[in-house]
């Protein structure tokens, strides 16, 4: 789980200099097991992707610096139901990571998220360079006939540095979201795990959630 920061800290936080701000960085990671061997992905094709978000992930809608939850997320997400919009980001991004598997055999694509927490809009504006989206799931690769559990269930962290203050500002300007960011980095995790993307996994240490 992401480090998560006392209140008192949390709330020092909002006036903390940028000295401080960089002694609290943490450190993240993408990262998983070996990935899937590329003869046997190659072999796939996907007929579905299934993303539970389970009801018992807390939700923050706090327009605070570190809102403390499993989930946040806004962005222009209108606001509804989170669990299910963060079902459909991740949907989408696997969906975009498998298109390339034309093999014989159907499988599904079986998905539970554990934590969804983007960077707030609070955090983006107020820090600079700082920052980090949390992204954690289980992934499972069935056979869509049988049933039959071909992979995993494997634990994927897919954190990523979440852009900020002027470099954020610059990359909204370009088209760039915090959704279009999280979106690639899942895909381009997803064909990592896969064997069919390069292996994208490193660790890096960043003022995070």
């Amino acid at each position: 789980m992401s480090p998560i920061l006392s209140l008192s800290r949390r709330l020092f936080l909002f006036s903390a200099p940028a000295a401080f701000l960089a002694a609290c960085a943490q450190t993240y990671a993408t990262a998983f097991p070996a990935p899937l061997s590329e003869k046997t992905t190659r072999g796939w094709h996907v007929t579905a992707v299934r993303v539970d978000v389970p009801q018992t992930l807390t939700v923050s809608e706090a327009h605070s610096l570190v809102p403390e939850a499993d989930i946040v997320w806004r962005e222009d997400d209108p606001a509804g139901d989170r669990h299910q919009q963060v079902a459909l980001i991740l949907q989408n991004a696997v969906g975009a990571a498998v298109r390339g598997l034309k093999g014989r055999r159907a499988v599904e694509l079986r998905l539970r998220v554990t934590r969804f927490h983007a960077l707030s809009f609070e955090a983006e504006t107020t820090l600079a360079d700082a920052g980090v989206h949390n992204i954690q799931f289980d992934i499972a690769v069935v056979d869509a006939r049988s049933g039959e559990v071909l992979a995993g269930p494997t634990h994927i962290l897919a954190d990523l540095p979440a852009w900020s203050g002027a470099k954020m500002r610059e990359m909204r300007a370009r088209g760039e979201t915090q959704k279009s960011q999280i979106s690639a980095h899942v895909t381009a995790t997803i064909q990592a795990w896969l064997g069919i993307g390069p292996d994208n996994r490193a660790s890096f240490v960043r003022l995070g959630d």
